[in-house]
């Protein structure tokens, strides 16, 4: 079969959707298929290149707007393709208009990563002709039933709908070497450990943890970079946090998990819709770890569900915060048992799961 996936950033520009794409297409390759990805290029030439058996098409960017990368070439170099499913990664407004006037695939799917949330104004003037090219696309992916329930967009086309939760290669994080974990635990001062993984990005809501944490007996590592970094450093300077809170940066994949197991527990205090699923939660989970997280009407708690692999508490609320992450440190016999249950829930999120829920959603693509 030839796949086309088509989004606006690929590895190594590193992201939530970019890691799924990435982790999608390679298996894809794997497994016979003639993959292609089409992406905007961080400058203005194009590139292309194969990556692990994935063809990469990287279309020169001209400009980027609110967040969206502007190419003229990405339109001409989809047209150009002959797959037989074009895989829209969902949202981006140049890939979405180019599919539905230029695209010559037998059949497109779309995965609904995301409600447009920040980008309003520009929603207002998308809108019609995104209900346009959301209504011809033959099926749409959906990260989990409620975003399905809760986005008032889905609802629209619920009965081309298929939910398909994210999946991981959960292979690297069942098992590390405990002699780097105790290291690293010995290099953070021995205590209990909390962990942030993520983009730093607003909707992660970093802010509202390091509001909650001179209440709690931790220490904090923020794993990951991005816009916020600095402002929220400045933040955590500010509340006197001093080393209670360290900001790591971006770890290697080969290290990632050692930060995973050498933590007690993780927290995603995500405060808006645009965080749809979470999945270091996933991560987290397949490394034995309770989670902390935010009810945001969206996949998060459908990743973490309370009292079984996890505690989930109202968004932008630090004290809600400090409450469950203070009694999750206090009482060993819950945490353990949230941490069994976390082990356990996060079997459902297997690479060959989701690999599988894809490829029945293209067959009726395909079909319709």
């Amino acid at each position: 079969m030839k796949i086309l996936h088509v989004y606006k950033d690929y590895f190594p520009v590193v992201g939530g959707i970019e890691n799924h794409i990435k982790l999608l297409a390679e298996r894809q390759a794997e497994d016979g298929h003639q993959v292609t990805v089409l992406v905007t290029s961080p400058g203005a030439k194009t590139t292309e290149e194969l990556s692990r058996g994935v063809r990469v098409i990287k279309a020169a960017r001209l400009a980027t707007l609110a967040s969206t990368p502007l190419s003229l070439s990405l339109p001409w170099h989809l047209w150009k393709q002959h797959p037989d499913v074009t895989h829209l990664h969902f949202p981006y407004p140049v890939a979405e208009v180019s599919q539905y006037l230029l695209g010559r695939s037998r059949a497109t799917v779309l995965t609904y990563h995301s409600d447009v949330v920040r980008q309003r104004h520009i929603l207002r003037v998308y809108r019609p002709l995104m209900l346009r090219a959301l209504a011809k696309v033959d099926r749409i992916i959906v990260t989990t039933p409620k975003y399905l329930q809760s986005s008032p967009v889905l609802q629209l086309f619920q009965p081309k709908c298929s939910v398909v939760p994210y999946g991981i290669d959960r292979r690297r994080f069942l098992s590390v070497d405990q002699k780097a974990v105790q290291a690293l635990r010995r290099r953070y001062g021995g205590g209990p450990l909390l962990l942030f993984v993520g983009v730093l990005r607003y909707y992660k809501g970093v802010n509202y943890l390091l509001e909650a944490m001179p209440q709690v007996s931790a220490r904090l590592l923020v794993v990951g970079d991005g816009p916020m970094r600095t402002t929220w450093e400045a933040q955590a300077r500010d509340l006197g946090l001093g080393d209670k809170v360290v900001f790591v940066g971006r770890v290697s994949d080969e290290e990632l998990p050692i930060y995973y197991h050498a933590a007690d527990i993780f927290v995603l205090p995500a405060s808006e819709r645009s965080e749809a699923f979470g999945l270091v939660q996933v991560e987290a989970m397949s490394s034995g770890l309770p989670v902390v997280s935010t009810e945001l009407g969206t996949g998060t708690s459908y990743v973490n569900c309370h009292g079984e692999s996890g505690l989930v508490v109202p968004p932008r609320d630090p004290q809600a915060l400090a409450e469950a992450l203070n009694c999750l440190l206090r009482d060993e016999a819950l945490r353990q048992r949230l941490a069994k249950g976390a082990l356990a829930r996060s079997e459902f999120f297997s690479l060959e799961r989701m690999m599988r829920d894809i490829y029945r959603v293209y067959e009726q693509a395909l079909k319709s």
